[in-house]
């Protein structure tokens, strides 16, 4: 994954030109499933261990969508010897929709279904749950701090908030500590409500450290899967991401709640 992405920065991975391939000719399966074995060989020569994760026909006729783990999208020809690293858009319902950004979102639903929800903090309505919203956050995020005084509100209007660690500057920073304390406290949201208020935690340190690093560190490798790059970034069931701080009625429009 690594050799390959050095590849894509570095420009040698060239467009394919797309313009003289007939838009509506038929699908052919035999000749999808050869161009998906030739694209895979030619990218396993850049490296062995590619996590590809599906090649299908693109709506492009000739073009085929490679899905990489974590959602990374690529096009390629059906040689497998040129590629596109870009978005794909198509006019829908006189819209511009991002399909690029569909396959993305529907890799980070699946990966979102898969974790366990003991491994967050999790603040609740106290009645009907009516949306949920996953928050990659890190406590000394002036934003995130933001985002956590619209928690009540939130959850007045019926909105889940489930907090994922993403202590920007990694395992070395203060935040992977200050995080991993608050995840080995018997009460989670109260050592989060404490540290999101600039105090120290009040309640007692005590649970398994090494576990708790774990998660901090799992769920911050998750979060730079999905591509997230700064806190608050928050990510609907559906799969999309919102980057930056939104109010509580704005992600109560965001999950067609009235």
């Amino acid at each position: 994954m690594q050799k390959l992405s050095a590849l894509l920065i570095t420009g040698l991975l060239s467009a394919i030109s797309v313009g003289a391939v007939a838009a509506n000719a038929e699908p052919d399966a035999t000749a999808n499933k050869n161009a998906e074995t030739v694209i895979l060989k030619e990218l396993m020569t850049l490296d062995s261990n590619i996590p590809v994760e599906s090649i299908a026909p693109s709506p492009i006729s000739g073009l085929y969508e490679v899905v990489l783990k974590g959602g990374f999208v690529l096009y390629s020809s059906a040689s497998g010897k040129h590629l596109i690293k870009g978005e794909m858009l198509e006019i829908r319902d006189n819209q511009l929709v991002n399909l690029t950004e569909e396959v993305k979102s529907k890799a980070n639903a699946e990966l979102l279904a898969a974790l366990d929800k003991e491994d967050m903090i999790v603040f609740s309505p106290e009645g009907e749950t009516k949306g949920v919203v996953y928050a990659f956050t890190d406590v000394d995020c002036g934003y995130c701090r933001k985002l956590h005084q619209e928690v009540g509100q939130m959850n007045k209007l019926g909105i889940e908030l489930r907090y994922l660690a993403f202590p920007r500057g990694g395992e070395q920073s203060p935040a992977f500590r200050k995080m991993t304390d608050a995840w080995c406290t018997a009460d989670r949201k109260q050592a989060m409500t404490d540290l999101k208020s600039g105090r120290s935690i009040s309640i007692e340190v005590q649970g398994d450290k090494a576990a708790c690093e774990q998660i901090i560190s799992n769920q911050y490798m998750l979060g730079m899967q999905m591509g997230v790059t700064g806190t608050p970034a928050m990510v609907l069931e559906n799969g999309q991401v919102i980057p930056g701080y939104r109010p509580a009625d704005a992600i109560a429009q965001m999950l067609n709640i009235k």
